[in-house]
């Protein structure tokens, strides 16, 4: 990976990573100690992440181990300058024993050789952690880059298809829609707009919208098409699934089912979200974020009070069923953050012991204090989410059909490369024309026509 040019921040991080770096004999010999990095900061960004592990995670660790000492290196910085500073702590040899990670950030860390597999860092008894089988194969999947397992994911999320019950009893829809194709999304906004309905399908499109094109709107449908942006070392280009999830678009476009003014404006996504609420929209492919902090009833952006009873909730179908990723009838996409140990830990085997209570049961509960939130296991799922039904959905029916973006230095501008793709079929372009664009561009971002896989 290529780190920015600041000489004058190198020096002053290589000077704190030298100073922070994990210290100590093994247990049982003398005292031991152990650090714990990430973006988080108390009275900051994520504060209530940093007094977690403060609070709980400190405490309760070295109570059951009388040896060691836990210290927490805490950031509040944006994410490319904490980036920056871990890459430059694990490129010296140097920094905490577990490190927070955006899962984006995996593959590209892995290929650099500043994160190994856990099992070559903490040893044989990583692959019997009791962990695994609490938390989806599918969601293990934010942390694994190339088959192996680097990370244990901290928390994820997961997109469907919301809509609204009132626009579809007036559409003469089922208030309990289960598309089981793309076919039958474009026939229920077919319904949407006979009805009336300003604009029956929201699936974001075009580079306004930024990353929520690619995650809420391509990479899900690239999934229900059968394919994923990068398998096996190569980069899907204008491949069949690709001009399938184009010719999508288009359709929707062509046929008045989307508004495309939305898709181009600079606040679009958040004028989406306001024209749902206020009962303009039909369907919106969004994440459980949507749920719990857009159209929450008391503290949302923009609130609806009969949320409960209004907005039903729909897994995002494959083309056709079967037709998905894995065979999958149903799809879908998530983020994340992971925690990672340091390959270069003096005491790598406590240091997995700390990553894994991190992610225990009894931790995952005390970090979520009580809200009703999404956690990677099961377990805790079943347990805090029964009060919200949606939440609970997505836990138990999203999760384990769901996957991840690579995790790789070059994905930001494929992303922009698939947007502007979506961009160009929103403005009136072929499907076919807007994907051989996104070939041409996609070869010159990764490398040339053998990183990529075509039609």
């Amino acid at each position: 990976m290529t780190l920015p040019r600041r000489p004058a921040a190198i020096a002053a991080l290589t000077v704190l990573a030298l100073s922070s770096c994990g210290t100590g004999a093994p247990a049982g010999t003398e005292d031991v100690t152990l650090i714990i990095a990430a973006n988080s900061i108390s009275g900051g960004k994520n504060s209530e992440s940093a007094d977690w592990i403060k609070r709980w995670v400190i405490p309760e660790f070295e109570r059951t181990h009388q040896n060691v000492k836990v210290l927490f290196q805490p950031s509040g910085v944006n994410d490319e300058q904490y980036k920056t500073k871990i890459a430059l702590d694990l490129k010296s040899g140097t920094g905490a024993d577990v490190i927070d990670l955006d899962g984006i950030w995996v593959g590209e860390f892995a290929q650099a050789g500043y994160v190994k597999p856990l099992t070559d860092v903490g040893g044989p008894t990583v692959d019997s952690w009791e962990g695994w089988s609490q938390i989806p194969q599918a969601v293990q999947g934010l942390g694994i880059f190339d088959g192996k397992k680097y990370g244990l994911p901290q928390g994820t999320d997961g997109r469907v298809l919301f809509y609204n019950k009132t626009l579809f009893a007036k559409a003469g829809l089922p208030e309990a829609w289960q598309p089981k194709n793309w076919e039958e999304i474009v026939a229920a906004g077919q319904k949407l707009k006979a009805a009336g309905v300003p604009a029956p399908i929201q699936i974001n499109a075009g580079t306004a919208m930024g990353e929520a094109t690619t995650m809420q709107g391509v990479l899900p449908l690239l999934a229900g098409a059968g394919s994923e942006i990068y398998t096996d070392g190569k980069w899907t280009g204008a491949s069949q699934p690709l001009k399938d999830v184009l010719a999508f678009y288009q359709q929707l476009y062509s046929a008045g089912l989307s508004d495309p003014k939305l898709q181009q404006e600079a606040k679009g996504r958040d004028k989406s979200f306001a024209q749902f609420a206020a009962g303009k929209i039909g369907i919106l492919a969004e994440s459980d974020y949507f749920w719990r902090s857009v159209i929450e009833p008391k503290a949302g952006v923009a609130p609806m009070a009969d949320r409960d009873t209004a907005v039903g909730y729909a897994k995002i179908p494959a083309k056709t069923p079967g037709g998905g990723i894995r065979g999958q009838d149903f799809v879908s996409m998530s983020g994340g953050a992971v925690r990672v140990l340091n390959p270069n830990s003096k005491n790598p085997k406590l240091a997995w012991d700390l990553l894994a209570f991190m992610h225990s049961a009894a931790a995952v509960k005390s970090q979520l204090a009580g809200q009703a939130r999404i956690s990677p296991r099961t377990d805790v799922n079943t347990e805090v989410l029964g009060a919200d039904p949606m939440l609970e959905y997505v836990a138990e029916e999203v999760l384990p059909v769901t996957a991840y973006r690579p995790g790789l230095a070059v994905y930001p501008q494929v992303s922009v490369a698939l947007q502007e793709a979506t961009a160009a079929v929103v403005s009136g372009r072929g499907a076919d024309e807007a994907a051989t664009a996104y070939q041409s561009k996609l070869e010159g971002l990764v490398g040339g026509a053998d990183h990529v896989t075509a039609g």
